[in-house]
């Protein structure tokens, strides 16, 4: 089995982890068996697309429509790296 090349690569949120509003934090978090993450609203609205259905080229064209931004690719490719290192996506 080979690799979906990252623009292809279809990113979904771990099962052990959930990403609920905290009303009490007033932020985004992560919500996982051992704890939390706090994120900020970037990190937020990136993961909120990460549903198995969009690539990640998709996923981009889809913040940048929505912030009216263009060019935010590598801080979008850096941040699902990340996650994907932490075990957040998958």
């Amino acid at each position: 089995m080979t690799a979906h090349p990252p623009e292809l690569a279809r990113p979904v949120l771990h099962r052990t982890f959930r990403l609920q509003w905290e009303e009490a934090q007033q932020s985004w978090v992560l919500l996982y068996p051992e704890g939390m993450v706090t994120l900020n609203d970037s990190a937020a609205a990136i993961l909120q697309r990460c549903d198995g259905g969009h690539t990640l080229d998709m996923l981009i064209d889809d913040l940048q429509a929505a912030f009216g931004v263009q060019g935010i690719a590598p801080e979008v490719h850096a941040f699902v790296k990340h996650a994907t290192e932490r075990g957040w996506l998958v």
